[in-house]
């Protein structure tokens, strides 16, 4: 029976593995603090965060989320630590709320790795606070405790190490933000929060893993091995609130009421009828075929809820985005875990002088090593049985796509029209992991652009250890460039969408040939300082405009002519040909331009702009960095995993570019 508990109260904790789970209506920080009998904490080293989020016995997540899961193993804390406390904080920063009184109340909830809860706590009556202790686990007479505590800082992180007796108080919280604006800036970008009417869920429980911008779980700390995976096991249930939910295309996840699904038998395959949004608005999605006796279901393409197809198939991916991400985590989690306790028993009989020689110590490392192996078979098998799974879901799910979601190679593309709506999300590429390398999941992002995009063509090397000449990364960045440019024309409607581009030495001539040839760019790339100048001026322009017609409350009195297309502008060799003040306006287009229809896709190395110092760096983190080459550099926002991202690039002598852009060209000609 799980324990409410209310501020102050304790529990006894009859297990030594826990999971704590938090979920929150915003993004958090979490991090977990180990101290001594008196609540002090030691030094830095004691502290898990996003920026060192590993400590002995300790997990937590590695970016800000609304959902999170710490993992914790009691035995392997070190002796002097007595007590673990879990810190929650807002990120600092940010445009985010900035107290925990505007936004809905931190549940906590310390369960078993069976999913079982043990005790819970919601954390009320908070309000200047930005950082609180949720709950303290404390050793008592050789047994662990959970108490509710609830204590709130105005002053945020620092306040709060501070009164907990850690000298590098401020330093450390300093570090904690950084690592979690870093965070934000590598991941990938989580959609916007759901409601029912839009909801997609997978009948399947989220097992216990992973971090790294709007998501959670741990994924390598001794005592975070789930025993289930997202096709089996115990669903995290909250009493008195909906279980957690996936958190699609890029946000935290929602916690509006839904009815609870039944709880699928471990190994069980996903149940593709998803009785548990029947409830919801839309219609609900197809159902598969009834399975044969001892077979799995077999998947269905469009399997999520949502009014139309292609919000089906975008729900959809995001889900096996997410499925991908936790059962990896999982067998990650569990095989750091054999790994921990075989260490940890090789150890025992090494610290024991009689087992050091002869057979007996012969035959209790030979035990350890066997149980590791039984223990990294065992994960392996429910790894593969989840890959398979998913395997078949992608395998039907690819060739359903829409243009906007499709690869080049995608057969759709030779029946492509122009559309008369724009679609919800666009394919920027494929994203995998090298535990499940044959699955590639579409990397969607939401319509209109959030924020802006950085072909990266500089010395960053790729997976294969490839491309290290500069000229020819370089041209392959602007060759993925004109890749996404064109994508993004081909699936707005004729007329409402513009493409700008700056060129100042006239480098990208060859890359830009499409586009250019097929007239669908608004003027000839800019050349030199002037155009550079011209094109800049113009945008920051619009921009201010716009913006003032808005928060004036009169966007209908805009002059008459006035192009409401969304504008993208490519920038090719930054910094080449630009002055202060063009890097300043190019600043301003990356912040503000995106909320106002001007998007930034800039071609540019960093090294080469590091003549203008730190003051760029504010511009690199609010660009989604990309490669023109396979880089394992974007995180999900649930565990945290580094993803191996490969770009969406034509297929060699492929003629589906010209073809597309000449229809994008047609179709505006006839608008005019």
């Amino acid at each position: 029976m799980t324990a409410e508990l209310v501020r102050g109260q304790n529990h006894p904790l009859s297990q030594a593995r826990l999971e704590i789970r938090v979920s929150a209506g915003t993004p958090i920080v979490a991090a977990a603090a180990l101290s001594d009998e008196t609540g002090r904490i030691h030094g830095v080293e004691w502290v898990a965060h996003p920026g060192a989020p590993t400590q002995p016995g300790l997990e937590v997540s590695r970016q800000a989320a609304a959902d999170h899961r710490l993992a914790v193993d009691l035995d392997a804390l070190p002796e002097a630590v007595h007590r673990v406390g879990v810190l929650l904080s807002l990120p600092a920063g940010g445009a985010g709320p900035v107290r925990f009184g505007a936004v809905a109340a931190p549940f906590v909830a310390v369960t078993g790795l069976d999913g079982g809860e043990i005790a819970s706590y919601t954390l009320t009556g908070l309000d200047t606070e930005s950082a609180v202790v949720a709950l303290e686990l404390y050793r008592r007479q050789g047994a662990w405790k959970v108490r509710a505590v609830g204590q709130g800082y105005a002053g945020g992180l620092a306040e709060l190490l501070t009164d907990q007796g850690l000298p590098q108080a401020h330093q450390l919280a300093g570090s904690i933000n950084e690592a979690v604006a870093q965070g934000l800036a590598r991941s990938v970008q989580a959609p916007p929060p759901r409601t029912a009417d839009n909801d997609r869920s997978r009948q399947t429980a989220s097992p216990a893993l992973g971090p790294d911008q709007g998501g959670t779980a741990p994924q390598g700390a001794p005592g975070s091995v789930p025993p289930t995976s997202p096709y089996g096991g115990q669903p995290p249930g909250v009493p008195g609130q909906p279980a957690p939910q996936p958190t699609y295309p890029g946000t935290a996840p929602d916690t509006s009421a839904v009815t609870q699904p039944s709880v699928p038998t471990a190994g069980s395959p996903i149940d593709y009828s998803h009785p548990r949004r029947q409830n919801a608005a839309p219609p609900p999605p197809p159902t598969a075929p009834p399975a044969a006796p001892g077979q799995p279901a077999q998947p269905v393409a469009g399997d999520a809820t949502g009014w139309s197809m292609e919000e089906r198939l975008y729900n959809q991916v995001w889900g096996m985005f997410e499925d991908l991400a936790r059962t990896t985590a999982a067998y990650r989690s569990a095989v750091d875990f054999a790994e921990s306790r075989m260490d940890k028993e090789l150890e025992q009989v090494l610290s024991d002088p009689r087992s050091r020689i002869g057979g007996q110590g012969d035959a209790a490392r030979e035990a350890a090593r066997a149980r590791h192996a039984q223990l990294v078979d065992q994960a392996r098998e429910a790894l593969d049985r989840d890959i398979a799974q998913l395997t078949a879901e992608a395998d039907v799910v690819e060739p359903a796509l829409p243009p906007a979601y499709a690869r080049w190679d995608n057969p759709v593309w030779h029946g492509y029209r122009v559309p008369m709506e724009i679609p919800m999300a666009l394919r920027l590429g494929d994203l995998h992991l090298p535990e499940a390398d044959r699955i590639r999941i579409p990397m969607l992002v939401r319509l209109p652009l959030e924020r802006g995009l950085w072909i990266d063509s500089g010395h960053t090397g790729s997976s294969d250890g490839s491309f290290t000449d500069s000229h020819a990364l370089g041209r392959l960045g602007m060759e993925t460039a004109v890749a996404h440019a064109a994508r993004l024309l081909a699936v707005y409607p004729a007329g409402e969408f513009t493409v700008h581009v700056i060129d100042p030495a006239g480098s990208g001539a060859q890359p830009l040939a499409p586009l250019v040839q097929s007239g669908v760019l608004a003027a000839p790339p800019a050349l030199g300082a002037a155009g550079v100048a011209d094109v800049l001026g113009r945008l920051t322009q619009r921009v201010d405009l716009v913006q003032m017609a808005v928060r004036g409350g009169a966007a209908d009195s805009l002059p008459p002519g006035f192009d409401t297309s969304q504008q993208l502008l490519i920038v090719n060799d930054f910094p080449h040909g630009f002055d202060d003040r063009a890097v300043n306006q190019l600043r301003y287009l990356a912040d503000e331009g995106p909320a106002f229809g001007v998007h930034l896709m800039m071609v540019a190395d960093r090294e080469e702009s590091s003549g203008y110092g730190p003051l760029l760096d504010p511009l690199w983190r609010s660009l989604l960095r990309l490669t023109p080459v396979p880089d394992d550099h974007l995180a999900d926002p649930w565990v945290g995993h580094a993803w191996t991202y490969e770009p969406s690039l034509l297929p060699p002598g492929s003629q589906v570019l010209q073809q597309v852009l000449t229809q994008v060209a047609t179709a505006r000609t006839k608008r005019l």
